[in-house]
């Protein structure tokens, strides 16, 4: 193709595209996609976000904007350990595109006891009704202060995720599939098996509960874990 054409098809592609209708509304809404979808399952977001804000100072600090609060543990565990708020991941890190692990393989179905410092809150109900559906692992309050985004990574297990509170600029990506998670009570399930990132491009922070779905060694669709 010649300079000339392949300018001239540059420019007429151009007024196409500023032709297009553009969209400002749905962004603030969800859209379902591969990898990210919406449970029937949902809570009272009032009793959540009065749970969280009687219990925010639960919340641990562990850098780069990020706060965690362990729903769950392994059984006996008072105290938590390095790999607790950590795990196995998978990234890449630069233009040669060559994944690499990160961090230690956890055993997602060890922590099978419920915090007992929220025994008597809404959480608890929470995860009562969670592992009456899907044998869960780690469950954790995260929040993510302003401006703050993840690494572009996969886990070994995908998620569920209920936000207490979010914000327009607060979207999840999965693979080539982004979109915002609203604070209503709804229940999410995330496949982060696949490559995503979570990014908090508001003016306030994000909380959310996470749950891993420490499906390896159980049947998927079993009537059991319906």
């Amino acid at each position: 193709m010649s300079p000339h054409l392949a300018t001239e098809i540059d420019a007429k592609q151009m007024q196409t595209w500023l032709k297009s209708e553009y969209n400002t509304e749905s962004v603030a809404n969800f859209k379902a996609g591969p990898g990210i979808q919406k449970l029937q399952l949902k809570f009272d977001i009032d009793k959540l976000r009065q749970c969280y804000y009687d219990l925010q100072d639960q919340l641990e600090d562990i850098g780069s904007g990020f706060h965690v609060m362990a729903l769950t543990r392994r059984p006996g565990s008072e105290h938590l350990a390095p790999e607790d708020n950590c795990g196995r991941f998978w990234t890449r890190v630069d233009d040669s595109y060559t994944e690499v692990p990160r961090d230690i393989m956890v055993d997602e179905s060890a922590y099978s006891e419920f915090n007992p410092l929220f025994a008597d809150t809404y959480l608890a109900q929470v995860y009562e009704q969670l592992i009456a559906r899907f044998p869960i692992g780690r469950m954790r309050v995260l929040g993510k202060d302003p401006y703050n985004c993840n690494s572009w990574h996969r886990d070994p297990e995908p998620r569920l995720h209920i936000p207490i509170i979010s914000n327009p600029g607060s979207l999840f990506i999965v693979n080539h599939h982004c979109t915002h998670l609203p604070a209503d009570g709804s229940v999410y399930f995330t496949d982060t098996r696949g490559y995503h990132t979570a990014l908090n491009g508001g003016e306030d922070s994000r909380v959310h509960i996470v749950a891993a779905l420490p499906y390896a060694g159980h049947q998927v669709g079993d009537a059991s874990l319906l």
